[in-house]
């Protein structure tokens, strides 16, 4: 640290280019032991999981667009029962109404058909229940998401048949209309006997194309689960990636399990490559097989130890949640329990470490409280520096708006870290001028050993980041101050930094593909705080105290940094590139008001690339006319009027009570679509009760007192509602219908193939609407 006491051996560059490739190998190490390995062939042998046996399944689930409730659906879903089948089961096929509250802003319902088989154990201690979803969005072929998972689920099922039966029964479900509402999996847990009894869940999702097949999510209580996880073959995960999960709003099909006390369970998805993420392009070609057979892997290995497993335990939440992270080909886990004391222990070490550096005269307290607050510079400049390049990127590439990440991030990833080096030794290099490298580094660990603690109150699974690298960074910088031997003294300070580098590498890795370079400033703070973690390490880079200037490189690591930041972000340009392998997205909806016969073209880009600025051309606020389409402002242009017939009603039955009345009737498309929907301007009435093929609906009401309820995959004689009114007298209510498909729509042009469908919910979205009176 200091140029004396921490300073390295003679030949000052030679030891600053050793610390900089051990630091840069265990990196690169650390990366590689959470990456999928190789997939197996077909010919694997018949008891171990293998991906060329299982893409057989995603080629043929992925074959084409299978959205809830279509022709393609039922012949994915005709796949996988005769595939349970031939493999000695007995698949049943619970054809029902699941509900959701609250999916894309509408009280969500659907018509779902799950397929459920079960494999009976030969002393059951409870069940373990295998779950992924067959439908796919209505732009996607769903090879990935989530192909994927049944895949995945089928030669699970094919591999543990072969094999010795399990003591626990293990469920096989496939559920339906995941990506409408969820409606599956609650269907299940509501609606079918297996449901109701206590169950151990896994999950296995997609969201993307490639990458490691993280476990992200688990119910509470997980610290059991995660000792049985940490026996899989390959176990990548970390605590952090729950706490970040449960403060956001995505939902999976897990999402309906974890709200019933009877089940535990894990949710594991691969992430990366998310250009494909419901869009056309999700079809089997994109998928990178090692991620399949990391899927399959884990899922064999985890299914089989908690088959023989006495699942009485498990079952229910254990005291604790774990804390764990990938470390040097390990799954380290300790219990929750320990995060404070941990947090606490790191903060001790770096204030002993700043007192003893003080009585060498190292040092002072005001010093390096003027290093710690030094060191919240250079974080808060990356997290900037990384949305403003992310930023610019755009304003090139308007495209890139409507994308998580790039159809190919590699080269922007290495920008984004080399820029993050960039500013930290940029900053460095100017502060230890007038600061000293001792305050520096000392002030940096005080940061973390802070962070550690404001973790272990916010977010307590991801305290291990920064609280173990300020411990064992604080030991070294003690070890250091007793060591004589120079070169013992960069080996002791390579070493702390070594620990930080094996902690903090894979989660900057995985960061990257988990929030994408839109939100580029999560990866880049985690850079920057494994950067502050190795700055002993980092010392030799820079000139010793009275050695002339021009023989040291001074601010030159800084400059070599940021043009390693320049080519890697340039070379990202030049490599991805709009193709019609990887076309531009885009998105456009068309909306009919047969009330006016007026039609609109719609769509999300705010600002709105080539292709869609000849269908939109200025920007409105959503209107209460189309209560389908999402709330803000939107593009909009003038469409032609389609031929297209509006929903209908047909009145069954109406019934007045005193004040209350009742209205069943029948909402029919006279088309083919995806959903129906009905909204109420409620004004003088209020909605007591609204069922919808015997369900009851959850209703949603807004802050403009409208209510609405949306039902998915409509049978074909359309669905029967009942509303339950406050007050007699007439009603008005908005329908509207939705298809998918935008080609024979007057005006419209298909794309040309470098421009793409961007993926959402309501891309290519054909959506007619009336407003009738009860």
């Amino acid at each position: 640290m200091s140029d004396r006491s921490f300073a390295a051996p003679p030949r000052r560059p030679l030891v600053a280019a050793a610390a900089v490739i051990v630091l840069a190998l265990l990196a690169a190490l650390g990366i590689a032991d959470v990456q999928p390995l190789a997939p197996r062939p077909a010919s694997a042998p018949a008891g171990e999981f293998s991906a060329g046996r299982a893409f057989t399944h995603v080629e043929r689930i992925g074959q084409e667009v299978h959205v809830t409730g279509s022709p393609a659906a039922d012949r994915v879903r005709e796949h996988i029962v005769e595939t349970l089948t031939g493999l000695g089961l007995r698949p049943e096929v619970q054809d029902t109404v699941g509900v959701n509250a609250g999916k894309f802003g509408d009280g969500g319902m659907a018509r779902v058909r799950n397929v459920v088989a079960v494999l009976p154990g030969t002393v059951s201690t409870g069940q373990v229940v295998l779950l992924a979803h067959y439908d796919s969005v209505q732009v996607s072929y769903g090879a990935n998401d989530d192909g994927a998972g049944s895949g995945t689920l089928l030669e699970v099922a094919r591999a543990l048949t072969t094999g010795e039966r399990p003591r626990n029964d293990i469920v096989f479900l496939f559920t339906d209309a995941e990506e409408a509402c969820l409606c599956g999996a609650e269907a299940f847990v509501s609606r079918h006997p297996l449901g109701q009894r206590q169950a151990v869940v896994l999950n296995f999702e997609a969201r993307g194309s490639r990458g490691p097949a993280v476990m992200f999510q688990t119910s509470e209580g997980n610290a059991d689960l995660i000792d049985v996880y940490a026996r899989t073959p390959h176990p990548v995960g970390t605590s952090l990636a729950v706490e970040v999960y449960r403060l956001l709003s995505n939902d999976t099909d897990f999402t309906p399990f974890l709200g019933q006390s009877r089940f535990t369970g894990l949710n594991t998805a691969y992430i990366d490559g998310s250009s494909v993420y419901h869009s056309p392009f999700d079809r089997p070609d994109t998928m990178d097989r090692a991620s399949l057979q990391h899927h399959g892997d884990n899922a064999l290995a985890l299914t089989r130890e908690l088959g023989r497993a006495d699942l009485a335990p498990l079952m229910r939440p254990a005291s604790g949640d774990a804390v764990y992270f990938p470390f040097a080909g390990f799954l380290v886990r300790y219990p929750s329990a320990l995060t404070w004391p941990i947090a606490v222990l790191a903060l001790l070490a770096v204030a002993a470490l700043v007192f003893l550096a003080r009585r060498r005269g190292l040092t002072s307290v005001p010093r390096t409280l003027t290093g710690l607050g030094l060191a919240l510079v250079p974080v808060v400049v990356v997290a900037v520096a990384a949305q403003l390049l992310w930023a610019l990127l755009v304003v090139i590439r308007p495209g890139y708006g409507e994308l998580l990440d790039p159809a190919r991030p590699t080269w922007f990833r290495f920008g984004v870290v080399a820029l993050a080096a960039s500013i930290l030794l940029g900053w460095y290099a100017l502060s230890r001028r007038r600061l000293g490298p001792v305050p520096l580094a000392t002030g940096g660990l005080v940061l973390l050993a802070v962070l550690g603690v404001v973790f272990a109150a916010a977010i307590p699974g991801g305290s291990y980041l920064v609280a173990i690298p300020a411990l064992v960074g604080a030991l070294a910088g003690i070890a250091v101050l007793y060591v004589r031997q120079q070169l013992i003294k960069i080996t002791v300070l390579v070493a702390g930094a070594g620990v930080a580098t094996l902690i903090l590498a894979p989660t900057v890795a995985l960061f990257f593909p988990a929030l994408g370079l839109a939100t580029g400033a999560a990866a880049a703070i985690f850079a920057m705080l494994l950067g502050l973690a190795a700055l002993p390490a980092l010392e030799p880079l820079f000139r010793p105290a009275g050695e002339p200037r021009h023989r040291v490189l001074g601010s030159a690591p800084a400059v070599a940094a940021l043009v390693v930041a320049v080519l890697c972000t340039t070379v990202g340009m030049v490599v991805d590139r709009w193709d019609s392998r990887h076309p531009e997205p885009t998105h456009l909806m068309y909306a009919l008001d047969r009330d006016t016969n007026f039609a609109k073209w719609v769509s999300l880009e705010q600002s709105p690339g080539e292709w869609t600025s000849r269908y939109v051309r200025n920007q409105q606020e959503q209107s209460r006319q189309f209560p389908v389409l999402p709330e803000g402002m939107l593009s909009v242009g003038p469409a032609n009027v389609a031929d297209l017939p509006a929903p209908t009603v047909t009145v069954l039955s109406d019934d007045t009570s005193g004040n209350r009345r009742t209205v069943r009737f029948r909402l029919e498309s006279k088309r083919q679509v995806r959903f129906v929907s009905f909204y109420g301007e409620v004004g003088d009435h209020r909605v007591v009760q609204a069922t919808v093929e015997g369900r009851d609906a959850v209703t949603y009401l807004d802050e403009q007192d409208r209510f609405g309820v949306i039902f998915h995959g409509p049978p074909p004689g359309g669905i029967e509602v009942t509303l339950l009114l406050d007050g007699p007298g007439p009603f008005k209510l908005r329908l509207v219908d939705g298809s998918d498909g935008l080609s024979g729509l007057p005006g419209f042009t298909p794309r040309p193939p470098t421009v793409g469908v961007f993926g959402s919910h309501s891309s290519e979205l054909v959506a007619v609407a009336i407003t009738t009176t009860l």
